[in-house]
């Protein structure tokens, strides 16, 4: 089998789950081919797994202080580069074509009269799961920015539908944790106001991460660049994180019993639909607004989800493997019934 794998590289997200999709794909001897799009090509980082992996330009979202500008996004698009990049990409030495929410790999398999299939979180809103924030512009993206003929949705939980567990590294919760030691991935947020915002609380270990490297001042306050290996090293014994409500960071979190602290990206429904999630399911604390006074509460609470996922990409590529057979009720609840959910204190 010969696969075209195309990812949304705007965020970490969507790649660190490709990531986990690549090591199992490449464990069945599929030959696969990634390609990644919405980032310069200089800014992708760790990614060796990836082998000869393609990089267009693709389409990404804009963001200013938190929240993302539509009007910045439609004046920064390259609508003639990214017809471009679909009329270029050739898909017919390929048998299946795979999209996680990437757009040049859709709507280039659209073209070329190719059936697609989207794995994903996005993939999930087809389906009646918690939402939120939804505006006209919001439900039109999420329709046709990387359209798929069949989709594969992930969540956190099943909410009744028939969506899949996240596709995550699948470790042993760690022994010991450092309850004190917290880290703070908010790339879309000011980082000099978070270390400002941040600094008072002097019992605490942040660890900031950010595509641009900021200076603290503080001794208690650490700033590191993006690297997917020492983020993953301290991740892993931490006490919790305060992140924006992407979805591969808490899946991720949640699987190693950290305590969450979201604050979503304004005007981005599928954030603040994650938030309301979290919120919904009791699995981490939400903020609209980087608020000092909830934050002091939820670093001072102990309580934590720890969630054991079963190997979903392992899963799928044997789902694969058999021809992509209906996955029905009976299929997705024996996945659903592996999945343990544990209230632990810190």
């Amino acid at each position: 089998m010969k696969i075209f794998y195309g990812v949304q590289g705007t965020g970490n997200g969507h790649i660190t789950r490709a990531r986990v999709m690549a090591r199992e794909l490449y464990k069945a001897g599929i030959d696969v081919t990634f390609q990644f799009t919405g980032r310069p090509a200089d800014k992708y980082f760790d990614m060796a797994i990836f082998n000869d992996y393609q990089v267009r330009a693709g389409l990404t979202f804009n963001t200013n202080k938190g929240q993302v500008s539509y009007l910045k996004t439609a004046l920064d698009a390259k609508p003639l580069t990214f017809m471009q990049d679909i009329k270029s990409l050739d898909l017919s030495g390929y048998d299946l074509v795979i999209s996680d929410f990437e757009p040049v790999t859709a709507w280039a398999a659209k073209k070329q009269k190719k059936t697609v299939l989207g794995i994903g979180h996005q993939y999930a809103f087809n389906h009646n799961i918690p939402r939120a924030g939804s505006d006209p512009i919001a439900n039109q993206v999420m329709k046709y920015f990387a359209p798929a003929d069949i989709g594969v949705g992930l969540h956190w939980h099943h909410f009744n539908q028939p969506i899949l567990p996240p596709i995550i590294e699948t470790p042993e919760a760690p022994e010991h944790v450092i309850k004190n030691k917290i880290i703070v991935y908010l790339p879309f947020e000011d980082q000099n106001e978070m270390i400002k915002l941040l600094s008072p609380f002097k019992d605490f270990e942040f660890h900031l991460y950010s595509p641009e490297l900021t200076t603290s001042t503080y001794e208690h306050i650490i700033c590191h660049p993006l690297s997917r290996t020492e983020f993953q090293e301290n991740l892993f014994n931490c006490g919790g994180i305060i992140s924006n409500a992407g979805f591969e960071l808490a899946s991720e979190s949640l699987q190693l019993g950290k305590k969450i602290l979201a604050k979503p990206l304004h005007a981005q429904m599928e954030q603040i639909s994650n938030a309301a999630a979290l919120k919904q399911l009791g699995y981490g604390q939400t903020m609209n607004n980087m608020e000092a006074s909830v934050i002091e509460q939820w670093l001072h609470d102990d309580k934590a989800i720890q969630i054991t996922y079963p190997n979903i990409a392992e899963i799928l590529v044997k789902w694969l493997q058999d021809g992509m057979p209906e996955m029905n009720a009976e299929f997705i609840e024996a996945i659903w019934a592996t999945v343990k959910v544990n209230h632990i204190t810190h």
